[in-house]
């Protein structure tokens, strides 16, 4: 028997997609493109991460195997130009889904090579109705392995349940997450290790703590981690600290109709910015900054412009690209109502950039990701093609607003002598690499030439990392932290 999923429904329009002329917008793929059961995928609900071989990788949320009536959900691999593979489609081995089913956070690739995601539901325990959600690795060849199933230790799942965000790893090498809760309340912040074994860090209350983390966390420069809750404190979310230990500080607390379901990110002056879905002078959500000890301004309230033409309700994150502005998405609002891509400075000017159709994609439910070719990725879960759902079945989009090429360091911060690998685009040629102008070894490079390797050197301070190759030199997107 197929499994039921619920399946979350919009009122969505379409018309044609409006770009500004300085930039060029490209739909990549279309999922579920040949109609019948989606085996390629459907509906990608979260973000994309480049990887070191200089593909991107994401997960969707419907499609793959016919375990569930929607499709369990798939791990897939696109080219920066477009080619898509379907690397692992979930509940292949049939009910009950042990490896789990329906991803919704973004992957992140480890140093280890591999990568470690979350999915919402499936996994080995059956307390909850489709599965309590699993953390899992997976090569970049396919090869998955589940090494956690929430709620192992039955009702009421005090490890957790429903993890809906992805994992972060830390400077210590841990992965660290977050569980929606569900069933059993106000949900968790999680630590596990690469092999597998998790530890609770903080059960939220559903009080001043906050509840229902639905996005994952961010580690900053001072070495805490930073979440939201989209529930709890004053009846609309939170924004808290955490330190790797465990140690729970609530930062804000926001009011009735505020409800950040984003993550936060820390941009190159230290602040932390962020969106809620709700609040600000028009309903229609909100752009904030806030500092690492808690000091919130709003930069901008969406529906300010007639009509919400610059966007209404951003229900994902920002990402600062190199030109030092945060770029982010709304799910809704802009010429025909099915969302928008936006530039915002740090310090509050907003330019919307294209309005989503149909065809191009509606309902932008995923933070944008900018790859070292300079470009912006994202996927769009609704829309595209029309042959097998409803209401589209999602796409995945490149837009192109002239920025250059770069240096990607991972990770982006370690001591002296650490491994250090450095995604790029084309890094044929190199002849140096420097960390804020002290020489490093280069190790290695891969065959693609996507990626080099190095290690910190003795005597290197905190700044940008250079790459000089037969084409010229490239600086990495963000300063590198020397830890002590």
């Amino acid at each position: 028997m197929k499994r039921k999923h619920a399946y979350a429904v919009f009122v969505l329009c379409a018309a044609t997609a409006i770009a500004l002329p300085a930039q060029t917008f490209t739909t990549l793929h279309r999922f579920c493109n040949q109609g019948g059961q989606c085996a390629n995928g459907e509906r990608p609900w979260a973000g994309l991460v480049q990887a070191t071989d200089g593909n991107l990788y994401g997960t969707t949320l419907n499609g793959g195997a016919e375990a569930c009536d929607y499709g369990c959900g798939t791990v897939f691999k696109i080219t920066p130009s477009g080619a898509l593979t379907t690397i692992y489609s979930f509940c292949s081995q049939g009910l009950p889904c042990a490896d789990g089913e329906d991803p919704s956070g973004v992957l992140v690739q480890a140093s280890d090579g591999d990568f470690y995601g979350t999915t919402q539901g499936g996994g080995a325990s059956d307390a909850c109705a489709f599965g309590c959600g699993t953390v899992f690795k997976i090569t970049p060849g396919g090869v998955l392995t589940t090494l956690y199933t929430f709620c192992s230790l039955g009702p009421p799942c005090t490890d957790g349940e429903g993890p809906n965000a992805g994992l972060v790893q830390a400077t210590n090498g841990d992965f660290y997450g977050t569980t929606y809760g569900y069933s059993y309340c106000c949900g968790t912040v999680f630590r596990i290790t690469p092999s597998g074994t998790l530890t609770t860090l903080h059960t939220f209350s559903g009080g001043d703590d906050g509840a229902s983390p639905w996005a994952g966390l961010v580690q900053a420069a001072n070495g805490d981690l930073y979440g939201t809750t989209a529930l709890g404190g004053d009846d609309g979310g939170t924004i808290f600290r955490i330190t790797p230990g465990g140690t729970l500080t609530t930062l804000y607390m926001f009011d009735y109709g505020g409800q950040p379901y984003a993550a936060l990110v820390q941009a190159a002056n230290g602040d932390l910015y962020g969106t809620t879905l709700y609040g600000g002078a028009k309903g229609g959500g909100t752009v904030f900054k806030i500092s690492p000890s808690g000091t919130l301004t709003y930069l901008y309230s969406f529906c300010s412009r007639s009509a919400c033409l610059d966007g209404f309700e951003p229900a994902t994150g920002l990402v600062q690209a190199t030109d030092g502005n945060l770029y982010g998405t709304t799910e809704l609002g802009g010429s025909d109502n099915s969302g928008t891509i936006f530039r915002i400075t740090p310090g509050g000017t907003l330019t919307t950039l294209l309005s989503f159709d149909g065809r191009d994609g509606q309902t932008p439910l995923a933070p944008l990701v900018q790859a070292t070719n300079g470009n912006l990725y994202g996927t769009v879960q609704y829309g595209g093609s029309y042959a097998a759902c409803f209401y589209g079945c999602g796409t995945v989009f490149r837009l192109s607003v002239g920025l250059g090429p770069f240096v990607d360091p991972q990770p982006a911060s370690g001591k002296v002598g650490a491994v250090v690998e450095i995604l790029g685009t084309d890094l044929t040629g190199v002849t140096s690499v420097t960390f804020n102008g002290t020489p490093a070894v280069i190790e290695s490079s891969s065959s693609s030439a996507s990626a080099i390797t190095t290690t910190v050197p003795a005597g290197a301070t905190s700044g940008r990392i250079q790459v000089v190759t037969s084409s010229g030199a490239l600086s990495s997107n963000v300063p590198f932290r020397v830890l002590p």
